[in-house]
């Protein structure tokens, strides 16, 4: 029995839109690498719409090392931001005073300070890596670009991470 042309189009083109819908998923957490170059905000990447989810990722190997960038919002957007760190057995191991801290500067110059409030791990399944989170931001924004710095506070070698954003939108 053979299937008409415009069956097997069809089965193709909907297989074809199912592949690329679910790998959209995949890539739609966005993810920024803060380097030795980005010790402040203004040497850092700037995040044009800090409600697209995105992780940026800081490696660690000193106390008083810090990474910067810079996130825009507007007036009224929920501003979401949360510190975590990777699950490795030398930094899940170390006290909260020796964790990293992040700290949010908002554009009226006000900042927030993010330290370790809590340790829950967390399994990140598109990456395949464990992570723990130590502190979450949630409030609305205001209008313009946020300064956002973390900074470590050990000769622990450990990987920040700041979590960025809600919104999954393919290709960010």
């Amino acid at each position: 029995m053979r299937l008409p042309l415009h069956r097997i189009a069809i089965v193709t083109v909907a297989l074809g839109l199912a592949l690329s819908t679910s790998t959209g998923i995949a890539r739609a957490h966005e993810r920024v690498v803060l380097t030795s170059q980005d010790v402040t905000p203004a040497q850092g990447p700037v995040i044009n719409d800090g409600t697209i989810a995105r992780a940026a990722y800081a490696t660690f190997t000193g106390a008083g090392q810090q990474r910067g960038l810079r996130v825009r919002f507007t007036s009224g957007q929920e501003l979401r931001m949360e510190l975590l760190i990777s699950d490795t057995p030398a930094a899940s191991r170390l006290p909260a005073n020796r964790l990293p801290e992040l700290i949010v500067i908002a554009p009226d110059g006000s900042r927030r300070t993010l330290t370790t409030s809590e340790r829950t791990p967390f399994f990140e399944p598109y990456s395949g890596t464990s992570f723990i989170y130590l502190a979450r931001l949630r409030t609305k924004a205001q209008a313009g670009t946020y300064q956002v710095l973390v900074s470590s506070r050990s000769s622990t070698p450990v990987t920040a991470v700041i979590g960025i954003g809600y919104r999954e939108v393919a290709g960010h």
